[in-house]
This record gives C-alpha cells, structure tokens and sequence, in this order.
C-alpha cells in the first residue's frame, strides 16, 4: 500500500498534482490540513480514497478537524495539530494519541517535516508544501509504504 502524506497546502495546489501524477497509482492520500477550500481539487487529482482534516486556515470547512481509521494493523489519527499546541512540540499531541490507543499520529501546522519513532507511537508531520519552515525552506511530504508483512517504510522528501 503506498499512501501521500501532505499537509498545509494553502490553496496552492500545483505540487500536489505533480505529486498525486508521479506516485500513480496511490492507495490512500493523507492531507493533514489549511486546504482553504481546495476540497475538490485534492479528491480529484488523488484518484484514490482521500483522507483529509481541517486546519486553523478552513474557516467555512465542512471538514472534521480530526480523523482515526485504521490501516491495516494500523490504528491512525490525522489532525491538523493547532488545538494540540504543536507549535510548542509536540508531546500534548503524543499524549493525546497514546490516550486513545493510536499506533500513528499524523498532523501539520508547524510547516516543519518529522518522523519520529518511539516504541509505542510514530509521529508525522510532512511539512508544507507551499510554505515550508524548516531549515533551507523546502517543500516537503511523505511517502507511507506498507508491506504484505505489515511493515511500514517512511520515506520523507524534499522537492
């Protein structure tokens, strides 16, 4: 199973696209919030089952601001990460995740890349591809393999 991970794309949605043509054919894309209306859009060039959460941006959203679903043995909870302070780090959030059971947490906001294992929890952030933050300011998101043995392989990129 191959599944995009995005976040923050703010309406600018040309490297979406690029993306959703270069990883055909996707099993799942993740968008992790701030779509500013951009709903259709994101559906649409995917052509695969789309999960996708409110951010602080989806002012007149019909989003949910959170999601849990699960992925093969997977339990997963998508949130944009503004309610959980992840501007601050990222532990209220892990906190939260762990209290609900959750193997991976994937959320935005921040605009900063993360992968962050720990023996119970994965931790995601695929950055912004439109406004990325970090150091050298590239557009960023995530590759999400899982394989018939059930095992997960992150891949982080940098466009």
């Amino acid at each position: 199973m191959k599944i995009l991970i995005v976040s923050d794309t703010h309406r600018k949605n040309d490297l979406y696209v690029q993306l959703c043509a270069k990883y055909a054919p996707l099993d799942m894309v993740i968008h992790c919030g701030d779509i500013e209306g951009s709903e259709y859009i994101i559906n649409e060039a995917a052509r695969c089952p789309v999960k996708m959460v409110s951010g602080n941006n989806d002012f007149f959203s019909d989003l949910k601001s959170d999601e849990e679903f699960t992925i093969g043995k997977y339990k997963i909870w998508v949130t944009h990460g503004h309610h959980y302070y992840v501007s601050m780090g990222n532990e209220i959030l892990k906190d939260e995740a762990r209290s609900r059971g959750i193997d991976i947490v994937m959320y935005g906001h921040t605009h900063k890349p993360l992968i962050e294992r720990e023996s119970d929890l994965i931790a995601l952030n695929p950055g912004s591809l439109t406004y990325p933050r970090q150091e050298g300011r590239q557009p960023s998101y995530i590759i999400m393999t899982i394989g018939e043995d059930g095992q997960i392989d992150l891949e982080l990129n940098y466009i």
